[in-house]
């Protein structure tokens, strides 16, 4: 036998009297109401008004019984007495029967301490009420039959029992449910947290990885320098002196002539090869004959840096002059180099933010320009050396250009640097 429809009705169910408590109140007090007013009218001879109305007040309090249970219970009790007082219909005696329907709401909706007494008070006058009216009788020495207080306090004890446990049924329930929404907001703020740790390790992590590179680029920049200090100022002095020996020499031997040329050419062209190797070790060597060495940068290679600062949490966007590949080697390296220290600059001082890439020609000149947002809530920038920019004005300055840095209008940080594309004079 399918129990779904069955299982969906009193789950309907449920929710009706979830949503409209009142409506359980209404049906059972008007209900029972209804139904002791048609059972005692079925009676010969036929009760009065006086009696009905006695009758039918010790259930219509039932209505409200959520609301004011303690009031409703005292009304009961009241009717309850009443009705007995008077004796309206003869041979008709209430008992606790009703009154029991009033004892559940109070131990139901009212905690232990304001519900009791007022249950204890109902029951002593309910029993007093019975014993003085004479209904019942006292009780005969040697009968087995129940007395009324025995009756009376059964009746009660067992309503405030069930009341009483279902209350704290409810509480219990009302607890765990709590429990299972702040478990649960617990879950996911912990997520949260995973989530956010595993996006500090990962921009951790690619700020690790630029640092490293920029350090060894900074490393071979320094050994270039050094080189180039010591060996460029001798083999130009050669250069130097040869011409020199060439012109105060004019009288000399074709053969020593073109010895000397040759000195002064070959000296020329070891200052020119030793700047390139030197260029290539500052900026990285390129890749050919499985020596071993990274490739040379260039433009192509700006996905790279974007990826990169990416993975670190910035949001790149880049504008990109389409005719950047056919620029000089030089220059394509120089101005790769110029937006790795800027993406770098950003991760370390703004950490993840917005980043806009812009690379030009206007003419003669190639334009580099990286804007920054604001630096991200929470984001401590650490101490800079400045080495940096340092570098970079040296690499601007080595093609007569210029670097303009600071502050943006609307938050964050700007670099632009100008690379004219004919070598100064």
């Amino acid at each position: 036998m399918d129990t779904h429809p069955t299982a969906a009705l009193c789950g309907a169910r449920r929710r009706l009297v979830d949503r409209r408590p009142w409506l359980t109140d209404l049906a059972l007090g008007g209900g029972l109401t209804a139904f002791d007013v048609l059972t005692l009218l079925s009676r010969e001879p036929a009760p009065g008004p006086v009696g009905v109305l006695l009758w039918g007040l010790q259930t219509v309090p039932l209505v409200w019984r959520r609301r004011w249970p303690r009031a409703v219970l005292c009304a009961m009790t009241a009717a309850f007495v009443a009705f007995e007082v008077v004796d309206p219909v003869p041979g008709k005696i209430p008992g606790p029967y009703l009154l029991v329907f009033a004892v559940y709401a109070v131990a139901r909706h009212t905690p232990v301490r304001a519900g009791l007494p007022w249950t204890v008070l109902s029951l002593l006058t309910a029993v007093t009420t019975d014993l003085l009216t004479g209904r019942t009788g006292p009780p005969q020495p040697g009968s087995v039959e129940p007395t009324t207080a025995t009756t009376f306090v059964v009746f009660y004890g067992a309503a405030w029992l069930v009341g009483y446990g279902r209350r704290r049924i409810v509480r219990q329930a009302d607890r765990l449910r709590d429990l299972n929404l702040r478990l649960a907001d617990a879950n996911g703020q912990l997520q949260d947290a995973n989530a956010r740790l595993r996006d500090a390790n990962e921009r951790l992590r690619a700020e690790q990885e630029i640092n490293a590179r920029q350090a060894v680029v900074a490393e071979r920049a320094r050994i270039a320098r050094d080189l180039h200090d010591v060996v460029a100022h001798h083999v130009s002095a050669i250069a130097v002196q040869a011409r020199a020996t060439e012109e105060v020499l004019p009288d000399a031997p074709p053969d020593g002539r073109r010895g000397v040329v040759r000195i002064a050419e070959t000296a020329d062209t070891a200052l020119i090869e030793m700047r390139r190797i030197l260029g290539l070790l500052a900026a990285g060597a390129e890749r050919d004959g499985g020596s071993g060495l990274p490739p040379e940068p260039s433009l192509r290679h700006l996905d790279r840096l974007f990826a990169a600062a990416g993975a670190a949490g910035c949001r790149i966007t880049a504008a990109l002059d389409e005719t950047l590949g056919d620029l000089p080697p030089a220059h394509q390296v120089s101005a790769y180099r110029i937006v790795q220290e800027a993406l770098t600059n950003v991760l370390k001082h703004a950490g993840p933010t917005d980043v806009r890439v812009a690379l030009r020609l206007d003419g003669p000149t190639l334009t580099v320009a990286v804007e920054n947002g604001p630096p991200s809530a929470g984001h401590r920038p650490p101490p800079g050396s400045g080495r940096g920019l340092l570098g970079v004005r040296e690499r601007v300055a080595a093609f007569g250009g210029a670097v303009r840095t600071g502050p943006h209008p609307h938050g964050g940080w700007h670099l632009s640097a100008t690379l004219p594309l004919e070598a100064p004079v």
